[in-house]
This record gives structure tokens, C-alpha cells and sequence, in this order.
């Protein structure tokens, strides 16, 4: 278990985690994809005070889950896993989305933000 927190970069868990999120905010929103995403879920944006709070405590856990295992993997020296890892699961998430009969623009919408959040956090590592 000391493999999972031995000189890992905290700091750098941290800001990738609140970046892939600042990310999503930004992705989701009606500037970028959010318009035409929840049109293809069939669901209508509503204001900020209006948000799931669960839904966007379950992301930000997952962010930081997903931020400290690139972490784990810079310190093993092990990114490409890491880089493996994120498209196997963006793909997995995409066939998700394909079972769910989710239009190809959710899909790609959603899929895309986790590669793009995965680069974010592997930038970040890389970074600090």
C-alpha cells in the first residue's frame, strides 16, 4: 500500500484534479459542447443553483481518484500505464454510451472530456 502514497506530488493531485474539473465545468457549459449534449440526453440545462450536488461531489471524487493514480504512475515512472489506462476507459465509457443508444454526440462529447481531463492531469504531473 506505501506505493499509493510514497513521494507522490500531492500538489500536483490536487490542481489536476480541480483542473479536469474547472475543465468539465467548462466543457459542459452552453460555451462549448453543453447545449447540444444535453439536448442529445433529452435534458434541459438549468441554472447553477439548480446542479445535481451529488452527481458533481461523485465527479470531483472521481477527478481526485483518477489525479492520484497519475501521480502513482509519475512516480513508478509509469505514465504510459497511465496513458493506457485513460483511453481504454474513455473507450470503455464510449461503448457504455453505444449500449445506452446515446446519440454520437454525447458520446464523443463525453469521451472527449476524459481524454482531455486525463491530459490535464498528466500536463499538470509533468508540470510541478
Amino acid at each position: 500500500m506505501a506505493e499509493l502514497t510514497t513521494d507522490v506530488n500531492w500538489l500536483a493531485v490536487i490542481v489536476g484534479a480541480v483542473l479536469a474539473f474547472l475543465l468539465g465545468w467548462l466543457w459542459y457549459s452552453p460555451m462549448l459542447f453543453g447545449k447540444k449534449w444535453a439536448e442529445g440526453h433529452g435534458v434541459e440545462m438549468g441554472s447553477a443553483s439548480s446542479m445535481p450536488m451529488a452527481a458533481m461531489g461523485a465527479q470531483a471524487l472521481g477527478l481526485l481518484l483518477a489525479s492520484w493514480f497519475v501521480g502513482v504512475t509519475a512516480v513508478s515512472s509509469s505514465l504510459g500505464t497511465f496513458i493506457l489506462a485513460f483511453v481504454a476507459f474513455a473507450v470503455l465509457h464510449a461503448s457504455n454510451c453505444l449500449f445506452a443508444k446515446k446519440s454520437s454526440y454525447v458520446v464523443m462529447t463525453e469521451s472527449g472530456y476524459w481524454i482531455a481531463a486525463g491530459v490535464v492531469m498528466f500536463i499538470v504531473q509533468a508540470i510541478l
